[in-house]
């Protein structure tokens, strides 16, 4: 599973790139579509009016799965003074307690967010992908410029939430092993090191 070990990154790439990328076409869509040009018509039919919307939910996505890279990293805020003061017994209790409290909260909002995702359309689409009997059932909202199923969008909250409790776990297993929990070093940069040892 070392994959696992930097999902968040490739995810937060991908979604950042597919944002900047149709933030970039828009644009200059926009601004090519004012000159007078022999392909002024056919960039009149294309029609751009999603994109804002898009990259709104791109960037939903990314501070989802972001959480769980701050978990993961180390990097969310967090004030350990009292906790760094006291005895080793007591700190390893509290910082255990706040992990498995952030792991329980995750958790249950993925937990909701699941049931939230199935009433909200999920459900119909499953049913209908399986040929399943869809009496009483209904479709679901749709989003207003791209036409897309609300629950679609909505996804990032249980995905998101249960990778940020499965980070919070990992976190939690980690520093009952060894005692220490992930620290973000603000100088460091990553594959820095490599290109310096080749050198």
């Amino acid at each position: 599973m070392k994959w696992l070990d930097h999902l968040e990154e490739w995810l937060i790439a991908t979604f950042m790139g597919a944002a900047t990328l149709i933030i970039f076409v828009s644009v200059l869509h926009r601004y090519a579509v004012g000159f007078n040009s022999p392909i002024q018509d056919w960039l009149l039919t294309l029609n751009f009016a999603w994109a804002q919307e898009a990259t709104i939910y791109l960037f939903v996505w990314m501070a989802k799965f972001g959480a769980a890279y701050g978990v993961r990293t180390g990097i969310h805020v967090g004030v350990d003074v009292l906790i760094n003061q006291l005895s080793p017994p007591r700190r390893k209790f509290f910082v255990l307690f706040g992990l498995l409290a952030g792991a329980l909260f995750t958790g249950t909002i993925a937990t909701m967010g699941a049931s939230f995702v199935w009433h909200n359309g999920a459900h119909y689409a499953f049913y209908n992908a399986f040929h399943l009997d869809m009496t009483d059932l209904i479709e679901g909202p749709t989003t207003p410029d791209l036409e897309w199923p609300t629950w679609i969008i909505y996804m990032a909250i249980p995905l998101g939430s249960s990778l940020m409790c499965f980070r919070f776990l990992q976190v939690a297993w980690n520093f009952t092993r060894t005692g220490e929990l992930p620290h973000h070093d603000h100088g460091h940069v990553d594959g820095l090191d490599d290109e310096v040892a080749k050198a």
